[in-house]
């Protein structure tokens, strides 16, 4: 491409419907308000926000739900020109419950399959995937085909150019793990690990950076701990392994040998759902501008703070100006 993105993300897509009150089961919410959604769409949208020339590559329906979507993106600033419609699949919609400060259950409706699971190698466009400043893609991308094979072509042909980010985006749930509802990575049954396990392992072996919180790290590695598994998802193959630690911040380790230990921000927690797509799409900004790794660290994590303090994903993404307030500095 004569003018290559900076930030080209690729997997999940859909419609979030999150309750207007806070504290109710959603059997008694009286009103919700609609968001785009979806972490491959949320990282580009964090991105945009902080002046990242970014585009997604994902799928929706034929529907008005995909109408709005495609409406959203161009108003965030991310690139649609690779969100293409699925005839006969809806777009998919996902509910919350909202429970701070620790408890955001998340009931997702991808049946019978989500469109973004139909991306297809041969659809495309690998000179706008080699060319990208960071390729980003997920976990639940790998769950199904032909979004898998698809997954692993565009990592393949990436050959490790650039800055190559896998998240590992465990969602259970979508690899036959128990229960409709996940929060943060949600319960790891069995059979779903080692069923994703193998196609995790193939990703990190092109990937150049993996990010993840504990349970993800677990199903990638086998390691919890988040020194072993930094350590071991570098030995996996990755350049940064960035493990996410909740309330303990977050810990980052080169394999140059350098170490970044952030703590947590203390704000007061609103809506946790989000909080890692905002840190991704920071932690991107921070890679592109070339920031020691301790500094882009620091600002993915307020990027964060900032989406947990609010009630929406992408809607609440930070700008430049209000993450350099948060740090109290010029970032």
């Amino acid at each position: 491409m004569a003018d290559p993105f900076e930030v080209v993300t690729m997997g999940r897509l859909g419609v979030d419907l999150y309750p207007l009150q806070s504290g109710v089961p959603l059997a008694d919410v009286e009103s919700f308000g609609k968001f785009l959604g979806g972490s491959a769409a949320n990282v580009a949208v964090a991105a945009a926000r902080l002046g990242r020339r970014t585009a997604l590559i994902s799928r929706t329906g034929a529907d008005p739900f995909g109408d709005y979507l495609h409406r959203e993106l161009r108003g965030f600033g991310v690139d649609d020109r690779w969100v293409t419609p699925v005839p006969g699949e809806p777009t998919p919609i996902t509910f919350c419950e909202i429970f701070p400060p620790d408890r955001f259950p998340l009931y997702f409706y991808r049946r019978p399959k989500a469109p973004d699971l139909h991306l297809r190698a041969a659809e495309l466009d690998l000179d706008a995937v080699r060319a990208a400043r960071v390729f980003w893609v997920t976990g639940t991308g790998l769950s199904e085909e032909p979004s898998r094979g698809a997954t692993l072509a565009a990592l393949a042909a990436r050959a490790r150019r650039g800055v190559t980010v896998f998240d590992l985006d465990w969602r259970p749930m979508f690899w036959g793990g128990e229960g409709g509802a996940s929060g943060d990575g949600g319960a790891t049954g069995p059979a779903a690990m080692a069923a994703a396990r193998p196609h995790y392992a193939a990703a990190l072996a092109h990937a150049t950076v993996a990010v993840g919180n504990a349970d993800e790290c677990e199903v990638a590695t086998g390691e919890r701990e988040p020194h072993a598994a930094a350590r071991a998802l570098l030995a996996a193959g990755v350049e940064l392994a960035v493990v996410k630690r909740g309330p303990k911040g977050v810990l980052a380790v080169h394999r140059d040998g350098t170490v970044a230990e952030v703590a947590p921000l203390g704000i007061e927690v609103v809506n946790g759902l989000g909080a890692g797509d905002a840190f991704g799409g920071a932690l991107c900004h921070g890679l592109l501008a070339g920031w020691p790794l301790e500094r882009a660290v620091r600002y993915a994590n307020a990027a964060g703070a900032l989406v947990a303090s609010r009630l929406a994903c992408s809607s609440a993404m930070p700008t430049r100006d209000e993450v350099a307030r948060l740090l109290g500095d010029a970032s």
